[in-house]
C-alpha cells in the first residue's frame, strides 16, 4: 500500500478486510475488540467455509517487476489460519473490463505451500518473468494478516522520453537506498518512499552524535542514469532534529561498492537546512552531466524525510 499496491478483489473478507493484507506494519492483536460480525481482527479473514471450494484475493502490484519472494504472514491467526496457500501472477497492461477474474491467464509461481499459525512464512520465487497482479489463494478458509511480495521494479525506459522530468531516486521507478553510515532511529529507505512522511519515523534519521565535525551519509543508486535539474531535500516533521546543514555528491558507477571506489564530485554545495520544511535547490546545482549514484551527507547528524532527485534520463 505504501508505494502504491492495492487488493482489488477478494471471495470473501467477512470477518477482516482484504485491504489490511498490505498495511505498512505488522497486524496488531487487541483483546477486547470486537466487531457486529465477531472478533476484530488486524488482516484479510473469511468467514468458515460450508460450502466445496476455497478463498482468494486479488492483490495489484504498486509497480510491475521481478518477484524474489513472499512473506505470507499468519501474525495472531492461530486458532484461524488457512493451513496451506498458493501464488498465481500475471502481467497485464489494463484491469479495465475484468469482471471475471478466474478466466484471467493466471500462472503458478507458488505452489500450495503449508503455513504455519501467528507465523512469517517466507517463500522463494523461481520465475524470472515480470509481474503486475497476484492472485492470493489461502486453503480453504481463515485468516492471513500481511502479505508481502519482494522482488525488482521493472520499469519500462523506452517509454520514458530523454525530455521528461522524473524523480531518479523514486523507488517506484527503480531506485535504491545502498548503505548509510547510520540510521539508528529510522530506515534510509524511507528517504525515496512515495508522498511526504506521514510522521517522524517515516524518514531517515541518525542517532546524536557527539564527535565534532561529524558527517552522517547515505547512498542512493538512482533508478537510471540521468542529469539532475533540482533536488528537494524535506525535513518534514523533523523539528528539534532536523540536521543544520547538507552536501549532496554524484559519480558515475557500473557498480555498487561505491562508497570508497566512486569518483565523487560536488553536485550541490553545503547548504542550510530548516526545521520541518522542503528545501528546493536549482540555481546551487554544479553541473555534472549524467550520473548513476548520489550521497547525501548531513551535518553533523538528524533526520531527513524525503528526497527526490528531479531530472532527465540519459539513453
Amino acid at each position: 500500500e505504501r508505494l502504491g499496491g492495492k487488493v482489488l478483489y477478494a471471495t470473501d473478507d467477512f470477518f477482516a478486510e482484504k485491504e489490511n493484507l498490505i498495511l505498512p506494519t505488522r497486524g496488531v492483536f487487541i483483546t477486547d475488540k470486537y466487531t457486529d460480525r465477531g472478533k476484530w481482527m488486524d488482516g484479510w479473514e473469511s468467514r468458515r467455509k460450508r460450502t466445496p471450494g476455497h478463498d482468494w484475493a486479488i492483490i495489484q502490484l504498486a509497480t510491475s517487476g521481478k518477484i524474489k519472494g513472499f512473506d505470507i504472514d499468519t501474525n495472531f491467526f492461530l486458532g484461524n489460519h488457512p493451513p496451506h496457500a498458493s501464488i498465481e501472477a500475471v502481467n497485464l497492461e489494463s484491469t479495465d473490463g475484468i469482471t471475471d477474474w478466474e478466466n484471467v491467464n493466471w500462472k503458478e509461481i507458488l505452489p500450495k505451500s503449508h503455513l504455519d499459525a501467528g507465523s512469517q512464512n517466507f517463500y522463494e520465487c523461481q520465475s524470472d518473468e515480470i509481474f503486475t497482479h497476484l492472485r492470493l489463494h489461502i486453503y480453504p478458509d481463515g485468516g492471513v494478516a500481511r502479505f508481502r511480495v519482494y522482488g525488482e521494479v521493472f520499469k519500462n525506459w523506452d517509454a520514458v522520453s530523454t525530455e521528461q522530468q522524473i524523480d531518479l531516486a523514486a523507488a517506484i521507478n527503480g531506485g535504491q537506498a545502498i548503505a548509510c553510515n547510520d540510521m539508528f532511529f529510522s530506515a534510509m529507505s524511507n528517504l525515496i518512499m512515495p508522498n511526504r512522511g506521514a510522521n517522524m519515523g517515516d524518514g531517515w534519521e541518525t542517532k546524536r552524535n557527539r564527535t565534532p565535525n561529524n558527517r552522517d551519509w547515505v547512498i542512493l543508486k538512482l533508478a537510471h542514469k540521468g542529469t539532475v535539474d533540482s533536488i528537494l531535500v524535506d525535513t518534514c516533521h523533523f523539528k528539534g532534529n532536523y540536521p543544520d546543514s547538507c552536501l549532496i555528491e554524484a559519480c558515475v558507477s557500473d557498480s555498487n561498492d561505491v562508497e570508497n571506489t566512486g569518483n565523487w564530485e560536488v553536485l550541490l554545495p553545503q547548504q542550510k537546512l530548516s526545521a520541518d520544511h522542503e528545501h528546493l535547490f536549482t540555481s546551487e546545482l554544479n553541473k555534472l552531466g549524467a550520473i548513476t549514484h548520489i550521497r547525501l551527507n548531513i551535518f553533523p547528524d538528524g533526520g531527513v524525510s524525503r528526497l527526490r532527485i528531479f531530472g532527465k534520463i540519459n539513453k
